[in-house]
């Protein structure tokens, strides 16, 4: 008959957890798993998003409030002109800093509606038409180091 003391249960119980141990520092890899730094990144992502979000929004809101002319068309597009522009500001804010590859996709849709968009208006009643730029199909944070930016395409306006 085998009988434990408290003595052998608690050297056996130290030497598992000792070997669980070891096998945790081993099998881990911080630099693949660094969860606070990983969710700093994000928090500092999504503070940065959401300030240039606010941003878009304020100039927008702001930029709609025109005086009226009494020319009920140039006074339509006089306010959606900003409005288009918010939504293009906007969309550029989630490609700068989402993850979501669809959304990413939408966004750039986005941006080249609102463009066509405010073009056919200003047609319409009559303007210049806006300066002719690329939309941009990718658009990197502004804290992004040089070397994370070479996947990007040399060639693109911004």
């Amino acid at each position: 008959m085998n009988i434990w003391f408290p003595r052998k249960s608690t050297a056996l119980a130290a030497a598992i957890l000792v070997a669980a141990e070891a096998y945790t520092a081993f099998a881990h890899d911080p630099a693949q798993h660094d969860h606070a730094t990983l969710q700093a990144a994000d928090a500092g992502s999504e503070a940065a998003y959401l300030a240039e979000n606010d941003a878009a929004m304020d100039k927008m809101m702001a930029d709609m409030e025109v005086k009226p002319t009494g020319d009920v068309d140039r006074d339509f597009v006089a306010m959606m002109t900003p409005h288009h522009q918010g939504a293009i500001d906007m969309a550029l804010a989630v490609l700068k800093y989402g993850k979501n590859e669809q959304l990413k996709r939408i966004a750039q849709e986005i941006i080249v509606d609102q463009q066509q968009e405010i073009a056919a208006m200003k047609l319409a009643i009559g303007d210049p038409l806006p300066p002719s730029d690329a939309a941009p199909t990718q658009v990197a944070p502004e804290n992004t180091p040089a070397e994370s930016m070479q996947s990007m395409d040399p060639k693109m306006k911004m």
